[in-house]
C-alpha cells in the first residue's frame, strides 16, 4: 500500500503521459486545461488503493482510474455550465474561458474518451468494468436531473435529497472502488463490501461539501462559497434548516430561497445565520460522521487484513475532516 500523496503522484504521472496535443485544438485545449487543474483526485486514488487492498499492483488500475477521473471531470464541466458557475478549483471555468459550446463538445469528448480507457483490459474484466461504469454513468445524469428539479420545489424531503446525492455524486466514488476490485479479481462479496464503502463514504462527502459550501474558507474551498445559497439549492443544511427553524426563520429561510437576489452577500449571512442558529450545521454534521462510521462498518466484513482495513479507515477519517 502507498500514502495518499503516492497515488494522487501516479495518477497525475499517468495523466501526463496520456495528454498529446491533436487537432482540433479547440476541442481538446479545455479537456487538458480541466483535467490539469488537479484538485484531491479522490476517486482516481481510489481506484488504485482499492486494487492494493486487494493485492492487485496500481499500475494494473492506473487506466481504470483515469477513466474515472476523466468522466467525473467531463460531469464537472457540464454541471459548471449549468450552474453558471465562475469558479472550479479556484480557476474560471471552462465554459467562462471559452464559451458554452465548446465546454458541451470537450465535455461529450471527455466521456468518450473515459471509456476508451477500457480497452486496455482483457475482455472478461472490460466486460464488468463497462458495465458497471455504464449503469454509474447514468445514475449520475438522474441524480444531476433531480438536483435541477429541487431547485424549483419547494417540498423536496430529505431521503429525496439523500437519494440524489446518493446518485450524483456517491455511486462514481462506489463504483471508483469497485473497479479496483474488479481488476483485482477479488470474490464478488469483496467488490460489493468495497461498493457499499464508498457509497456511504461518498454521501457524507457530498454532505461535508454541502456544509463547506456555505461555512468554508474561500481561499481553501477553491469555488465560490455560498454558491449553492445563491443557486437556491435545496442542500441537506436547507432541508434541516426548514425542519428546526422556529415560525419566523423559516418563513424568512422559504422566502430567501424562492426568489433570486440582486445582493447576494446578504442573502447568504442570512441564510448561513438561520443554518447555525436552527441547529441545521451541527445535524449536517452529525450527518456526516453517521456516514463516516457506517462506512466503517462494512470494512470489519471485507476479507482483507486488519492493516489494509486501517488503511482504508484512515482515509475515510481524513475526508470527514477536511477543509477543502
Amino acid at each position: 500500500m502507498h500514502a495518499v500523496s503516492q497515488y494522487q503522484e501516479f495518477v497525475a504521472q499517468y495523466l501526463q503521459s496520456q495528454l498529446a496535443v491533436k487537432e482540433p485544438k479547440n476541442l481538446y485545449e479545455p479537456i487538458h486545461y480541466i483535467l490539469g487543474l488537479g484538485g484531491k483526485r479522490i476517486r482516481p486514488v481510489l481506484t488504485l488503493m482499492s486494487a492494493e487492498v486487494f493485492d492487485a499492483s496500481y499500475e494494473k488500475a492506473l487506466p481504470a482510474a483515469l477513466a474515472v477521473e476523466v468522466f467525473h471531470n467531463f460531469s464537472l464541466v457540464h454541471d459548471d455550465i449549468m450552474d453558471d458557475a465562475p469558479l472550479r478549483r479556484g480557476n474560471v471555468t471552462v465554459h467562462e474561458k471559452w464559451n458554452i459550446n465548446t465546454g458541451i463538445l470537450s465535455g461529450d469528448a471527455m466521456l468518450i474518451l473515459a471509456y476508451q480507457y477500457f480497452e486496455k483490459y482483457e475482455p472478461l474484466i472490460f466486460r464488468d468494468l463497462a458495465k458497471l461504469f455504464s449503469k454509474t454513468a447514468l445514475e449520475v445524469c438522474e441524480g444531476q436531473q433531480w438536483d435541477v428539479d429541487f431547485e424549483s420545489r419547494m417540498d423536496v424531503t430529505v431521503p429525496e435529497y439523500l437519494k440524489m446525492i446518493e446518485y450524483k455524486t456517491a455511486v462514481l466514488v462506489a463504483a471508483a472502488m469497485k473497479m479496483g476490485a474488479i481488476i483485482a479479481e477479488t470474490s464478488s462479496q469483496n467488490a460489493d463490501l468495497i461498493y457499499d464503502f464508498g457509497l456511504n463514504l461518498g454521501i457524507a462527502f457530498q454532505l461535508q461539501d454541502d456544509y463547506l459550501d456555505a461555512f468554508g474558507n474561500p481561499e481553501t474551498f477553491g469555488k465560490q462559497v455560498g454558491g449553492d445559497i445563491i443557486e437556491n439549492k435545496k442542500t441537506y443544511l436547507y432541508l434541516k434548516g426548514m425542519e428546526y427553524a422556529n415560525g419566523v426563520d423559516k418563513q424568512e429561510l422559504a422566502d430567501l430561497f424562492s426568489v433570486q437576489m440582486e445582493e447576494n452577500e446578504a442573502k447568504i449571512a442570512q441564510v448561513k445565520e438561520i443554518f447555525l442558529n436552527s441547529g441545521a450545521a451541527n445535524a449536517t454534521q452529525k450527518a456526516i460522521e453517521g456516514y463516516t462510521f457506517k462506512a466503517f462498518e462494512t470494512l470489519e466484513k471485507m476479507d482483507i487484513n486488519a492493516e489494509k482495513k486501517a488503511v482504508l479507515r484512515a482515509f475515510g477519517e481524513g475526508l470527514m475532516g477536511r477543509k477543502v
